[in-house]
């Protein structure tokens, strides 16, 4: 009866993954939780075509400069990171976030799991292999991009960019400024501490660093197949 069950509900969520593919997910649990305790919900999803390009090069030169060629696991950047951890206890010479998960894996773990450390964060390690390999695979990367900066959380209660830019910028998301979207970009991953507005220090620090790696990344050639 329980292995039935579990049959079910494990086919059921490969449906949901798999139908995500053309729809925005109704709600996710972090959403959900954040809504419940007083932040409210603040969010509008947008098309593809919708998002300025500079809000996609930014995502990528911030979070995952690897998002073309990997297949949603950034292997390079987990030793260098894993290396980095000892490195740092001595010298603690490496920026904080420094061998964060990749573009995939945040959108699996946003859409379909939870937020959290400590023994649920290790618990989630499995399933969250599992989808982030699922949309790899029936998505592909223009769509988890896209999902990604419609479900990513970018201030209290505000999820998605197009609620960030009307919330910071009063504009759509589709006319995002090149330091605009850095900006925004630049508060994760804890946007509730790193704010826009009011500008917190660290936004303030990293944004500028955010537009410079896009001029380093404008005009390859695989990112650009990505974000075109």
């Amino acid at each position: 009866m329980v292995g039935r069950i579990f049959l079910i509900l494990f086919g059921l969520s490969i449906f949901y993954c798999l139908a995500c593919r053309w729809m925005m997910p109704p709600i996710t649990i972090t959403q959900l939780v954040d809504a419940t305790v007083g932040n409210g919900l603040k969010r509008d999803y947008v098309s593809w075509d919708e998002i300025s390009r500079n809000v996609k090069l930014a995502a990528i030169a911030s979070e995952d400069q690897r998002f073309a060629e990997h297949g949603g696991f950034d292997w390079k950047a987990m030793e260098k990171s894993m290396n980095g951890k000892t490195s740092r206890k001595r010298k603690n010479k490496l920026p904080k976030g420094a061998g964060a998960s990749t573009i995939s894996q945040q959108t699996a773990k946003n859409v379909f799991l939870w937020q959290g450390s400590g023994i649920t964060r290790y618990i989630r390690k499995v399933p969250e292999f599992f989808y982030t390999k699922m949309i790899e695979w029936t998505w592909g990367k223009q769509r988890i991009l896209e999902v990604y900066l419609n479900t990513i959380e970018m201030g209290p209660g505000i999820y998605g960019i197009e609620a960030a830019s009307r919330s910071y910028f009063g504009k759509s998301a589709k006319n995002l400024s090149r330091s605009e979207a850095a900006m925004i970009i630049a508060c994760l991953p804890n946007p509730k501490k790193f704010t826009v507005k009011p500008m917190s220090k660290r936004v303030g620090w990293r944004f500028p660093q955010i537009m410079t790696q896009m001029d380093n990344l404008d005009g390859d050639d695989d990112i650009e197949d990505v974000i075109k």
